[in-house]
């Protein structure tokens, strides 16, 4: 009977009483105290814990002994399991845990010890021996198992409370490891069965995953799958690879190679999924990508880049950057040979001459090919678009001012109203894409040059595809370049535009005449510094036209005194109206055909000689003109003798037979090729104008600084001029202005430039 020792009341009691199969009882007593809020729980024993029956331990052992051999076995068990349980837990309530401990462990010990036999024999083959070690292993973990859910109590009480002591699971663990695995016969051959079996599944040959699943897990479990297995295994790999490598790149060709690479590294992480430990991954695949890779970046790449790059090899251009953007250093060396390469096929393009006339088209076909590379393949990576940006810079500007003539010209292709190549939004996109090269290039201003030479053509003779693509071209450029850059070439459109309206003007003025001209007249008003110089030609006009010149002049100068009219013949053209025999034509012809073809109102046939005599035409021009006009398609003349050619003994009539399908023809000048000395003259007024530029550049320099000395002043003027310019063209310059007075050396420092104000 308990009492509370606080109080002397009344308690209640109520007694549990637990028994064993043993018989042996525990009896508690839970008593609680009934005073107000706080209460009290006590429990307290009331008998001595029973002793056991003598040799019950020994006799226990035994039973549980027999148990554990009989699961060693693979014999049946005679005990009930629960019975089994029970024993272990009434062993370790009456403190036997540590020899039942001792016990357990040395049963297990010395079946281990056992199995070590099967494993030494000779006559098992390589995968018999790894089918028995599996086996064993098997077997071993399901013995484990079941003898730890039999000594389950032991694990979770006497085990768990020592910490210096293995659990049952990893004492098998270790038991198994010490007498079986780090048997130094035993490891090898299990070690060298797995790496055989690989290099068999490496072959091509299929071999039992599940096997080596098992097996590398147990090395795994056991703690030496890196000492034992995963260095072994990394030297032959490093081995096989880096001679497959060697063999290989001399056997196959980059894509082929390429495509090996890749499902040998897809092929490797499939083998980490599937049976190596995960730990491997990075040392295998870092493996595999340095013999098959970074042994052999800079081979594929002069082996096989370029190739790729002609073919447009996406798939694989694509592969190479993937497998590359793996190896350290790997994009770095691509990237190099890329920009090598852009550099090399843009340089043939530009410094062969024999490719001019296809120059622009190349290039902006190479600059697609390459963008589409660089994005479709390389990512977009950043890196490699500037790599291009600076080769094709680098290129460009092998060849000074050709490239930027060609552009000039290739643009004026583009917008002549005889291309019929492209719609407006194809036009547009053409000239985006020129655009892009024109950024390219340093000599900007011999671009302007030829490019203002070719709208003056466009915009003279009406031959401008459209006024909107002109003047979305002439945007682009000021986008560009600047408002200084296109300033002529708007005054040139202005110019064009205030025309028009003076030609309204000077039609009205026309009707107020007393005497009206049969001649319609247009005339286009241009401001010298705006347009290209023309070399003034002195030709026999008819009196008609003299005279409605000077009228236009009266009235133009009228309105706008102080100015100065220079007649440009070469640029005129005209609209005759023409009686054939069979049917009326007018003809759409150059002032020079229109002279020419006037002559036969007062005669029938004309030598070249009387012809240049009378018009006053250049003989090379006069040529030209009698050559459009006899032997062209529209032969409004008969030339004799018969020919291609105009010389100079031949005679020309007027061809009374001539048909034609349309009323209006027009009866194209046969232009005279841009001759090298018009182009060489073109060029030499950009190199004028330059000249101009640097004067302007360092009078401007030397004014703000005052005093500067040679080296500064050279780099001065390269930021600020925007052409490429040598510094020995800077020093003539320098000099010309020293002569003039702008400026003066030190006396004592001639390196040292002093302004003079």
């Amino acid at each position: 009977m308990a009492e509370d020792t606080r109080q002397d009341k009344r308690a209640s009691f109520s007694t549990l009483a637990e028994h064993n199969n043993n018989g042996i009882a525990r009896t508690s007593a839970l008593t609680q105290s009934k005073t107000g809020a706080s209460k009290k729980l006590v429990i307290k024993n009331f008998k001595d814990r029973p002793r056991l029956a003598e040799n019950y331990t020994e006799d226990t052992w035994l039973k549980l002994r027999d148990a554990v051999g009989a699961i060693q076995n693979s014999t049946s068990i005679q005990y009930n399991l629960e019975e089994l349980y029970q024993a272990v837990e009434n062993l370790c309530s009456y403190k036997v845990s540590p020899t039942l401990y001792r016990q357990l462990r040395q049963v297990c010990e010395d079946h281990v010890q056992a199995q070590i036999r099967q494993f030494r024999q000779e006559s098992l083959d390589s995968l018999s021996f790894l089918k028995g070690m599996n086996r064993c292993w098997q077997d071993h973990c399901r013995q484990t198992i079941m003898i730890r859910s039999i000594f389950l109590f032991l694990d979770r009480t006497y085990v768990l409370q020592n910490s210096l002591l293995p659990s049952i699971w990893d004492t098998g663990l270790e038991l198994f490891r010490t007498h079986i695995v780090s048997d130094r016969a035993v490891q090898k051959r299990t070690v060298d069965g797995i790496l055989e079996q690989i290099e068999l599944e490496r072959n091509g040959e299929t071999i039992d995953r599940s096997l080596l699943r098992s097996l590398l897990g147990m090395l795994s479990d056991l703690q030496v799958y890196k000492d034992s297995f995963e260095e072994k295994f990394l030297v032959e790999t490093n081995r096989l690879y880096a001679a497959e490598g060697q063999r290989l790149m001399q056997d196959r060709d980059v894509p082929e190679y390429l495509h090996h690479v890749a499902r040998r590294l897809e092929e490797e992480n499939d083998r980490i999924l599937s049976y190596l430990d995960q730990s491997t991954q990075k040392p295998l695949i870092n493996c595999v990508e340095k013999q098959l890779l970074g042994e052999h970046m800079t081979a594929i790449l002069h082996k096989g880049l370029s190739t790729l790059l002609d073919e447009n090899r996406v798939t694989e251009l694509t592969l190479l950057y993937q497998l590359f953007s793996k190896v350290k250093g790997g994009l770095s060396t691509l990237l190099q040979f890329w920009r090598d390469y852009i550099k090399f096929f843009g340089g043939e393009i530009v410094c062969t001459p024999e490719k001019d006339k296809d120059m622009v088209q190349d290039l902006l076909d190479f600059k697609d090919k390459m963008d589409n590379v660089a994005q479709s393949c390389f990512t977009r990576n950043e890196g490699f678009i500037n790599a291009m940006k600076e080769a094709f810079e680098t290129f460009v500007n092998k060849r000074p001012n050709k490239p930027a003539e060609l552009i000039a010209k290739y643009v004026d292709s583009k917008l002549r109203a005889g291309n019929k190549e492209a719609t407006e939004e194809e036009l547009e996109r053409i000239l985006d894409k020129i655009m892009i090269i024109f950024r390219f290039i340093h000599g900007k201003d011999v671009f302007e040059a030829f490019y203002k030479k070719d709208l003056a053509k466009r915009l003279l003779v009406g031959k401008s595809a459209s006024v909107d693509a002109e003047k979305s071209m002439l945007s682009k450029l000021k986008h560009e370049c600047g408002a200084a850059f296109t300033s002529k070439l708007e005054g040139m459109f202005k110019d064009m535009e205030l025309s028009k309206d003076i030609m309204i003007q000077f039609k009205q003025y026309m009707q107020n005449q007393s005497e009206p001209s049969n001649i319609e007249l247009t005339v286009n008003i241009l401001t010298m510094g705006y347009w290209p110089s023309y070399t003034p030609m002195e030709v026999h006009l008819p009196p008609e036209m003299v005279k409605l010149q000077e009228v236009f002049k009266l009235f133009y100068l009228g309105k706008h005194s102080g100015r100065k009219l220079q007649w440009q013949p070469t640029l005129g053209h005209a609209v005759l109206k023409a009686e054939f025999k069979e049917d009326k034509k007018e003809l759409q012809v150059s002032l020079f055909q229109t002279l020419v073809l006037l002559m036969f109102n007062e005669g029938e046939d004309f030598s070249v000689e009387e012809i240049r005599s009378a018009t006053g035409i250049e003989e090379g021009e006069l040529k030209r003109t009698l050559q459009s006009l006899a032997c062209g398609k529209a032969r409004a003349l008969n030339k004799n003798p018969r020919g291609k050619d105009v010389e100079d003994g031949d005679h020309f009539n007027f061809n009374g037979d001539f048909k034609h399908k349309l009323f209006r023809i027009k009866i194209n000048q046969i232009q005279m090729k841009e001759t090298v000395e018009e182009q060489v003259s073109t060029t030499e007024r950009v190199f004028q104008d330059r000249q101009y530029q640097i004067d302007a550049a360092v009078v401007r320099i030397m004014k703000m600084r005052k005093t500067l000395s040679h080296n500064l002043l050279v780099s001065e003027l390269y930021n600020q001029l925007k052409f490429p310019v040598k510094p020995g063209d800077l020093k003539k310059r320098i000099e010309s202005l020293i002569d003039r007075d702008y400026m003066e050396r030190d006396k004592e420092t001639p390196n040292q430039y002093h302004y003079v104000a």
